[in-house]
């Protein structure tokens, strides 16, 4: 498989780049399904984690990756698949409930499966509030969450950079969070926010991140809006100083 290939043949490569150290990696369950969450930072992220944990993680992708056209977009499609990758609509609704329902197939099969608690990618480096997908796949199979911080990351990739720095980075494999499989009807809002919370919170010791309880794609819409007003503003701004210099 592809992912394998990865690992230990452009691992070699990777490891000389971005020196991917890793501590905890006996927490990682030896066999049966766990789910490894942790922060989110840059995209090496996704090259981490499989860069130093023993076994082999399934991720979501945006749906974007297997949707592409011509052959690129075949070939993109079957790279991403063949590397334990399945497609996500992270438009919400019952199109993202069809990844968790993918996700929780590959945890009841005694696999293990990646996750970014805060749902996308930092905008700045802090720790944000976590969304509760992982905490649902952990009620719904007993499978035990892994808390996971990843450090230094964001100082090779900055956002838009597409070739890494080159220099260190680490994977913290925390003591796995127990929890127990639950039906349907007992799993509520508070317990898998609690849950979510204690995940979180245990990351942010790990990683020594500043904390902020908001949503990061929140924060990353209300960025982009006030960069577009911004923008229009010069542009008005630029127009009438061009506008009087005519006059």
């Amino acid at each position: 498989m592809l992912y394998w290939l990865f690992v230990k043949g452009l691992g070699p490569l990777a490891r000389w780049r971005i020196d991917p150290q890793a501590k905890g990696v006996s927490n990682i369950p030896s066999t049966g399904g766990a789910i490894i969450a942790a922060n989110h930072l840059a995209v090496i992220d996704d090259a981490l984690i499989p860069l130093t944990c023993p076994r082999m993680v399934h991720f979501m992708g945006k749906a974007e990756y297997f949707e592409g056209k011509g052959i690129k977009g075949r070939f993109k499609k079957w790279w991403f698949t063949s590397v334990g990758v399945f497609p996500v609509d992270r438009s919400g609704g019952s199109k993202s409930l069809g990844a968790l329902a993918h996700a929780r197939g590959i945890l009841e099969q005694g696999k293990l499966f990646g996750i970014h608690v805060e749902g996308t990618r930092s905008p700045d480096g802090r720790l944000y509030r976590g969304h509760a997908g992982a905490a649902k796949l952990a009620m719904e199979t007993g499978c035990p969450i892994v808390p996971t911080a990843i450090i230094g990351s964001r100082q090779l990739q900055r956002p838009g950079q597409v070739i890494p720095a080159k220099g260190h980075a680490m994977v913290i494999y925390g003591a796995p969070i127990l929890v127990k499989r639950r039906a349907p009807e007992q799993i509520t809002h508070e317990s898998l926010r609690e849950l979510t919370d204690r995940v979180v919170a245990t990351i942010g010791r790990m990683s020594g991140q500043e904390y902020v309880d908001e949503y990061a794609q929140k924060v990353k819409a209300r960025l982009k809006a006030e960069a577009a007003a911004k923008a229009a503003a010069d542009v008005g701004a630029t127009a009438g100083s061009s506008s009087e210099a005519r006059s």
